[in-house]
C-alpha cells in the first residue's frame, strides 16, 4: 500500500475511536488556558502511539513529533479551548460544564488531529515520511491575542518550515475543504472608551459637559469616519457592542462608556489601525469638552495564506476527496489566532465542511452548534495527507 492507502486505511479502522474521543471532548469542555484535562486526554493519545512529546510552559497544551529525527519539519496545529457558550443541544454528550460549550468545533480539530498522529505514525513505520511532522496542540485561541503568540514565545515552532490547520466551517458540507490563497479571515481588535465630563441637570445642559451627545456622537462618527479614512478594500468595520450611562431620564451622566471589536481585511491597515482610532475619537469629543480613556487590544493580524502552502493542501484535498470536495472559500472578517503563525512561517488554513448535506446550518460561537462527525475523519485524512507531502511536492 502506498502512503495515502495506509493514512485511509488507518483513519477509517480507527474512526468510531475518534468520534467517542470528540464526544468525550464536547462533554469536558475547558476554557481558554484552562485545558488541564484536555491536555491530559491528548497526552494519553500520543503516549498510546510511542510518539516524543512536549508540554507547553504555558500550562497547558503540548507538542508530538512523528517521523525522522532529522529533515525539514511540518507543523499541524489543533486549538484546545471552549467558549462560555451554554450547549443548547440535547446530545448525550452535551457539554456537562455549565456554561462551557466546543461552539466553535475544537473538539473536532483535537480529534482530527489525534486521527492524523495515529495515522502518520503507522505511515512512517510502514514507509517511512519524508518529513518530520510536528503536532501542535494550541491553548487559548478564543482570546485575544491568542495562545498562538505565547507558543511562538516558548519556541515550539523553532525550525518548523510550514504549518497547516483546518477550522470547522457550518455552511460546508461535510466532504468539502474550503481553500483560499491569500488572506482567508480579518484581523480583529477590541475597542474600549470610557468618557469622563461634568454632568448635571438636563434643564441645563449648557452647564454640562453632554456626556451622554458625546457617546452618541462617537456612535455614529467613528464607523462612518472610518469608512473614508481608510481603503475601502481593507473593508474596516467598527460596531459597538455595548453601551452604558446614565440611570435616570433627567440627569447628564458624568461617566459613560462604549465597547466594541474593529476588523478589517488588510494586514497594513490592520498595523496603523490603533493610531486612526486614537485620533478619530479625540477629535470627535473634542467639542464636548469631556475626556476619553482608551483601551485598544490589539487582537490578531488577518491569517493569509502562503501560495505553495495552499497548493499543497488542495492537492492533499483533491487527493483525499476527490476535485469536488475542494471548494473556493471567501475571506471573512472573523479572527483567528493562527494568524500570527503565518506571519512567522509559510502555511495554510483551510476551512472543513462540518454541515450534512441537505441538513440545517448552525453558526459559530452559538450554543446550538451541531456538527456531521464524519467531519472528524475528513479533517484526518487531509490533515496526514498534507503533512505526508514532500515539501516540494
Amino acid at each position: 500500500m502506498s502512503v495515502q492507502d495506509v493514512i485511509a486505511q488507518t483513519i477509517e479502522e480507527i474512526t468510531p475511536d475518534l468520534i467517542e474521543l470528540r464526544r468525550d471532548l464536547h462533554a469536558f469542555p475547558e476554557l481558554s488556558w484552562q485545558e488541564h484535562r484536555t491536555t491530559d486526554v491528548v497526552v494519553a493519545q500520543v503516549e498510546k502511539l510511542g510518539l516524543r512529546y512536549e508540554r507547553l510552559d504555558i500550562g497547558t497544551g503540548l507538542t508530538a513529533d512523528v517521523g525522522p529525527a532529522e529533515g525539514p519539519i511540518v507543523a499541524l496545529r489543533a486549538d484546545l479551548d471552549a467558549l462560555p457558550v451554554l450547549d443548547a443541544t440535547q446530545d448525550p454528550w452535551r457539554s456537562r460544564q455549565p456554561g462551557i460549550a466546543h461552539a466553535c468545533g475544537h473538539d473536532v480539530h483535537i480529534s482530527a488531529l489525534v486521527g492524523a498522529a495515529h495515522a502518520l505514525t503507522r505511515a512512517h513505520e510502514e514507509h517511512g515520511l519524508p518529513v518530520r511532522v510536528r503536532l501542535l496542540f494550541q491553548p487559548a485561541e478564543e482570546v485575544m491575542p491568542g495562545g498562538a503568540l505565547r507558543v511562538l514565545r516558548e519556541g515550539a515552532l523553532q525550525g518548523v518550515a510550514r504549518i497547516y490547520a483546518l477550522h470547522c466551517d457550518p455552511s460546508l458540507d461535510v466532504g468539502q475543504v474550503g481553500l483560499r490563497e491569500g488572506p482567508i479571515t480579518g484581523a480583529s481588535d477590541h475597542v474600549h472608551v470610557v468618557l469622563s465630563g461634568r454632568g448635571g441637570h438636563t434643564s441645563r445642559p449648557h452647564l454640562t459637559e453632554d456626556l451622554t451627545y458625546a457617546l452618541g456622537s462617537l456612535i455614529t462618527q467613528m464607523p462612518a469616519v472610518l469608512s473614508r479614512r481608510f481603503d475601502p478594500r481593507a473593508g474596516v468595520s467598527l460596531v459597538w457592542g455595548q453601551v452604558a450611562a446614565g440611570n435616570a431620564a433627567n440627569v447628564i451622566p458624568s461617566v459613560g462608556e462604549l465597547t466594541g471589536t474593529l476588523r478589517m481585511l488588510d494586514s497594513a491597515a490592520w498595523h496603523d489601525a490603533e493610531r486612526f482610532v486614537r485620533g478619530l475619537i479625540a477629535d470627535i469629543i473634542e467639542p464636548f469638552g469631556v475626556t476619553a480613556e482608551i483601551t485598544y487590544t490589539r487582537g490578531v493580524p488577518p491569517v493569509v495564506n502562503d501560495f505553495a502552502a495552499t497548493q499543497s493542501l488542495r492537492q492533499a484535498v483533491t487527493e483525499t476527496l476527490g476535485v469536488k470536495g475542494a471548494a473556493s472559500t471567501p475571506q471573512s472578517l472573523g479572527g483567528e489566532d493562527f494568524a500570527w503563525y503565518l506571519e512567522a512561517i509559510p502555511g495554510a488554513m483551510g476551512r472543513l465542511g462540518t454541515r450534512t448535506p441537505d441538513g440545517p446550518t448552525y453558526d459559530l460561537h452559538q450554543g446550538n452548534l451541531r456538527v456531521d462527525e464524519q467531519a472528524i475523519s475528513v479533517g484526518a485524512r487531509v490533515l496526514a495527507g498534507v503533512a505526508a507531502r514532500p515539501l516540494d511536492a
